[in-house]
């Protein structure tokens, strides 16, 4: 799979919107989460050969795309950090799940090959709160016999901007440690004890691929694009997993979007043995009184789009598709949600 034609299809789309943003007014904008990057730049490629409806879409982290959705500078904003009913409609937004991916610990240690290394959440939390700061630390080596783990300090990369895999990853290490929780919390900024900043999944990506002895959290998707070295990581029931798209949606299984007031749910530390501990939906944020009826119309007819036909897509770069009952549920709650300056519904 060539992962880097991921990045060249977004430009692709990018430029292409564009270009034909006079002759062709039906394009639409959108802006916020990394983690969904790549797969929206390759339903945006799709999409563009299949209708001519361009996509032009900021990857400006989940803090962003929320800001901008709510000056409404935007059509649609992205964040993986759910937001809760109350403040939906205080600024008179919905929100529905688009895809389904995860977070992965990845490394750069010399002779240590990707999946070898086995990490808990506690341990994570200690590295992240810099209280475990060297390689060959007793609690590190003691998942990993066999493993050659170099004597040399941790350097700890963390996400500088607002970001919704901040949220996940922090949300996931406040669960399973209370320590964790307590000095450092959940959110998609945080006063981080310890470590480097990079902005957005590609920013933590580049600065670990860059420093040896590092460790980072990345959205799947950019581990597999850049050769990156994940650990393992034990779930709820004491197994260790690898990630991939089956564990991401073994979590996912257990969510109960029906009974999610405002669709607000998150999947970190999910129960089955098969189920990847830091998994979690991309969400899309839309005004639910649409000034520019016919470019709500269509966002909905993109995602509309993708989710009938960008499974496949999805799977390629190893996230996890909404199922149909929950398409269902989403598309009913654009009839009854998302309306033009009138009242009409759109969709």
């Amino acid at each position: 799979m060539q992962m880097n034609h991921v990045v060249k299809s977004l430009i692709a789309a990018v430029g292409v919107a564009a270009s034909f943003s006079v002759a062709h007014a039906a394009d639409i904008t959108g802006a916020g989460a990394t983690f969904p990057f790549p797969i929206y730049a390759k339903w945006a490629e799709a999409y563009k050969k299949a209708t001519g409806t361009g996509l032009n879409y900021q990857s400006i982290g989940s803090g962003g795309g929320i800001k901008q959705i709510k000056a409404k500078t935007v059509d649609f904003g992205a964040s993986d950090m759910p937001l809760k009913l109350e403040e939906l409609d205080a600024e008179g937004l919905t929100q529905f799940p688009a895809v389904i991916g995860g977070v992965v610990p990845v490394v750069n240690l010399d002779g240590v090959a990707p999946g070898a290394m086995k990490m808990t959440g506690e341990v994570l939390a200690g590295i992240y709160m810099g209280k475990i700061t060297k390689w060959n630390a007793a609690e590190i080596v003691a998942l990993n016999p066999g493993v050659k783990l170099p004597a040399e300090d941790i350097t700890v990369v963390h996400r500088s901007d607002g970001s919704g895999t901040t949220f996940l990853w922090t949300d996931y290490l406040s669960k399973v440690s209370a320590e964790f929780k307590t000095a450092v919390g959940s959110a998609t900024a945080v006063k981080w004890p310890v470590g480097m900043g990079g902005k957005g999944n590609e920013g933590v990506a580049a600065n670990v691929q860059r420093i040896k002895n590092s460790i980072g959290y990345v959205e799947y998707a950019f581990v597999k694009r850049n050769k990156m070295t994940h650990t393992q990581l034990k779930n709820t029931e004491g197994v260790y997993v690898s990630p991939d798209d089956e564990n991401f949606k073994a979590a996912a299984s257990h969510a109960d979007w029906a009974k999610a007031p405002g669709m607000y749910l998150v999947l970190t530390n999910q129960p089955g043995k098969a189920s990847w501990p830091v998994t979690g939906a991309s969400f899309i944020l839309m005004h639910k009184s649409q000034a520019e009826a016919e470019k709500g119309k269509e966002v909905l007819k993109f995602f509309d789009w993708a989710f009938k036909n960008g499974g496949a897509m999805a799977t390629e770069l190893e996230y996890v598709s909404m199922p149909a009952p929950v398409v269902k549920q989403i598309e009913d709650g654009w009839k009854a949600k998302i309306k033009d300056a009138s009242g009409k519904a759109l969709w």
